[in-house]
């Protein structure tokens, strides 16, 4: 959980920004997107095998 704790004198504008870069920071914002739509336990597999033949193809791309 984002928690962020204002003083007397602290502005709003800064807190908010301030509280922007934590929920980016924590990844709050891509698990929402993640979530938002139902992915079927096949298509999971199939997008995770994709991007690990992906980061496989660049890690030997990267390599020579």
């Amino acid at each position: 959980m984002v928690e962020i704790i204002l003083g007397e004198n602290d502005r709003i504008e800064v807190a908010l920004k301030q509280f922007q870069r934590k929920v980016i920071r924590a990844g709050v914002l891509k698990d929402v997107r993640k979530k938002r739509f139902y992915v079927k336990p096949s298509e999971a597999r199939q997008k995770k095998a994709e991007a690990a033949r992906q980061r496989s193809a660049r890690a030997q791309r990267n390599a020579r």
